[in-house]
């Protein structure tokens, strides 16, 4: 519990005889309806009708406050926390209704000039001392200045606990979003959707996935909010939304600075994990030390398709290649380049083959006729050409011993 001396000074209200509350409870409601009007006229946010939710409550509040201000009067030390909650409270809900502390302020400035001068007009028509009307008004500052903290205490404790729903909703949103595979529902699920509300996310029509190594703290000024951030492992994961469109693509860059980074293809919503799987493949065969790199993966799908089928690419690669295997290793990578040249030149001639390989024609010629030599009638079958151009450029991709 809060100590009320932690929120009350009390030397001003020492100073005040205690009768000062028995003049001022009678008059409570009168007073109120005076800065009820008085608030409504100055501050725009409370410009709502008296019977309002938002009338009411600003009622309640400021009756609330002129009976502990009475409290405090007749007794300067009496235990203070059931208003403090309350005024906490109060600064919750302006939180929660989605304004600012400033409107709440104002309010407590013409409430208490209004109280302050209602106040000194019950001094006066008491026959009271005139001079305790300065100890009055000090009273009333000190009083407002008390029920003001406690409400931005309670907006601030608001606005963290928020913060903290909202972060754990976009780390749950992250997680449901790279979930393999959705399928082929639509619309989205309906847990993604009632995350996406919590986590301050519009759920985009397309988005892009990006890695960025180390992880590290990321910050894109400026687009924070549109970002998905969360770290698996050494990776920041990135989602980015309407990737093609929304210019958010550039700002990840510029921020990434030394670090690597690789960005997936913008695909439909439900493809979120295809996206993410593609920018891992595109960083991951880089070189560890690329630092401010940022590699766009729809620049190199067919790589990364090879990349993602290599252990299969190295079982086509024994099969439809095994005329290699017996060669000395030099003679093997000469003819394997040259079956390349050849399966991916259009006339399929020596001329074209020595360009592509930089080579004397007569040498293309010579390679030609051992490949014709090991593979014969295969080099003329579509289905062999096909495979064969998979198991070369899947060992070109991830070279291994075969």
């Amino acid at each position: 519990m809060v100590s009320p001396h932690e929120s009350f000074a009390r030397d001003p209200w020492h100073e005040l005889p205690a009768e000062l509350a028995a003049l001022i409870r009678p008059r409570i409601d009168g007073i109120a309806t005076d800065m009820v009007d008085a608030i409504r006229a100055e501050v725009a946010v409370y410009r709502r009708p008296v019977d309002s939710a938002v009338g009411r409550g600003l009622a309640e509040s400021i009756r609330r406050a002129m009976h502990q201000f009475a409290e405090l009067t007749e007794r300067p030390d009496s235990p203070q926390d059931h208003h403090s909650r309350h005024f906490r409270h109060l600064g919750r809900v302006e939180f929660l209704n989605g304004r600012t502390t400033d409107g709440l302020q104002a309010a407590f400035r013409v409430g208490a000039r209004v109280g302050g001068r209602r106040y000194a007009e019950l001094v006066h028509a008491a026959s009271l001392p005139p001079d305790l009307v300065l100890p009055l008004h000090e009273a009333v500052l000190v009083h407002i200045n008390a029920l003001s903290n406690e409400s931005v205490k309670g907006f601030l404790a608001a606005q963290l606990r928020s913060e903290g729903e909202r972060k754990r909703a976009r780390r749950a949103l992250v997680e449901r979003l790279l979930e393999t595979p959705w399928g082929s529902r639509r619309p989205p699920p309906a847990a993604l959707t009632s995350l996406a509300g919590p986590a301050g996310w519009a759920l985009p029509r397309t988005v892009a996935v990006a890695l960025v190594r180390p992880a590290g703290r990321l910050s894109v000024p400026g687009a924070d909010d549109d970002l998905l951030v969360s770290h698996r492992g050494n990776d920041a994961v990135v989602i980015v939304p309407e990737p093609d469109t929304s210019g958010l693509v550039e700002r990840l860059r510029l921020a990434v600075h030394a670090r690597a980074a690789a960005l997936g293809p913008a695909v439909d919503l439900r493809e979120a994990w295809l996206s993410l799987q593609c920018a891992r493949l595109a960083l991951d065969r880089r070189a560890k030390d690329e630092h401010g790199l940022f590699v766009r993966a729809e620049d190199e799908l067919a790589e990364l398709h090879l990349l993602r089928g290599a252990p299969i690419g190295r079982l086509l690669d024994r099969r439809v290649l095994a005329a290699f295997a017996g060669l000395p290793r030099g003679r093997a990578a000469r003819l394997a380049e040259t079956l390349e040249a050849l399966l991916t030149s259009w006339g399929r001639t020596a001329p074209e083959v020595a360009q592509a390989l930089g080579i004397h024609p007569q040498t293309a010629r010579q390679r030609l006729r051992r490949l014709d030599a090991l593979l014969g009638d295969r080099l003329s079958d579509p289905d062999f050409r096909f495979e064969a151009l998979l198991a070369l450029r899947t060992r070109a991709l991830s070279p291994e011993p075969n």
